[in-house]
């Protein structure tokens, strides 16, 4: 088995450091991949620092699941790659395949409960007790979850998109988000900015909450139509049963009534961040008089998320990153809890 470079966490309270890692060899349907960036989601630090409870970490633990590079070896039954293709990884590497979600493209929702996440998930390949992500030099990977990246993307700026893209691309277009609909985006992170701007593209009237005054001219230039201090109950009142749809991007436990009470007839709050702790139970009755619903999305399947990328191709969208070094990812990491990045970081790879 080929050893890589990689920056791994040894246990929940000591930083990320160096390591190096095996990957699997080439099989017959694989893709080898030359990783030349990877983007760093707040879920990589969550399970780093072993903070889900539902999801414990296996260590050493490599995060990292927002990866894009060049195809450098391809197994003998590959016909969709060939090396010097840029390609990508998102948060999947496998499932069952066979199940009937998974037959309809919804991998990340393997009825057999097989999906495998790109890193702390059991690895059937047995290369290591759980698999590696993205913090690594090279990874290889089944050729039905390596995705294809059109040359018109800045590589660096599109290796987000593999997580933060996808996972509110999905609901904007399961609940039908376009014309005539208006829709709320709660939070600008890594996960709000990409959902003011797909529900912009998409061409919804777009409304971003956020508890910031420094974020409202940002808001606007992401594509928000109206941007709203969530704090402010006069300003949220003006919105009360408007919304055909608000999707919650915030990734720390806070109370979702107020965004109910915007929800119009029918209306759908979706929630996508995962917090720590659980929210504080909603008002059954905010839900009963509206016939208002509570969802939640995750990710997308490998159909969509292909979609999603030839979607930001044609309509030139990428994520506003901050590129650092590897040497720099505990850093990152601090300044994430502090929400001190606009808005996603990633790592060059280069510098490992």
């Amino acid at each position: 088995m080929p050893i890589t470079k990689a920056i791994a966490a040894q246990a929940a309270t000591t930083p990320l450091a160096p390591a190096q890692i095996a990957r699997r060899d080439v099989g017959p349907n694989d893709v080898e991949i030359d990783i030349h960036y990877c983007g760093v989601c707040h879920s990589d630090l969550h399970t780093a620092r072993n903070e889900w409870s539902v999801w414990p970490t296996v260590y050493p633990c490599v995060p990292g699941h927002e990866i894009i590079g060049k195809v450098t070896r391809v197994g003998g039954s590959v016909a969709g790659f060939k090396v010097g293709d840029l390609a990508a990884v998102g948060c999947m590497v496998d499932s069952c395949q066979s199940c009937p979600t998974c037959r309809q493209g919804l991998e990340q929702y393997c009825d057999a409960g097989q999906t495998v996440f790109t890193y702390n998930a059991p690895d059937s390949h047995q290369t290591a007790p759980v698999t590696y992500g993205g913090y690594s030099k090279s990874i290889v990977v089944s050729q039905k979850f390596v995705l294809k990246v059109s040359d018109k993307l800045d590589p660096a700026a599109a290796a987000p998109l593999l997580c933060a893209g996808i996972t509110l691309y999905s609901p904007l277009k399961h609940w039908n988000a376009g014309p005539g609909k208006k829709v709320g985006i709660v939070g600008l992170g890594g996960l709000g900015h990409m959902g003011v701007k797909f529900a912009h593209a998409l061409g919804a009237h777009t409304v971003l909450f956020t508890t910031s005054q420094g974020k409202i001219a940002d808001g606007k230039r992401l594509g928000a139509d109206e941007v709203v201090i969530s704090t402010d109950q006069e300003a949220m009142a003006r919105h009360t049963r408007s919304f055909d749809l608000i999707i919650n991007t915030v990734s720390v436990s806070h109370n979702l009534d107020p965004f109910v009470s915007l929800l119009k007839l029918d209306g759908t709050l979706v929630l996508v961040g995962a917090p720590e702790h659980s929210h504080p139970s909603p008002t059954v009755f905010n839900l009963l008089l509206s016939r208002r619903s509570i969802a939640g999305s995750a990710i997308g399947g490998i159909k969509e998320t292909q979609e999603m990328l030839d979607f930001c191709a044609k309509h030139g969208i990428v994520c506003d990153i901050e590129l650092i070094s590897a040497q720099q990812i505990n850093q990152a990491y601090d300044r994430m809890v502090k929400s001190d990045v606009k808005y996603r970081f990633v790592i060059d790879m280069a510098t490992l």
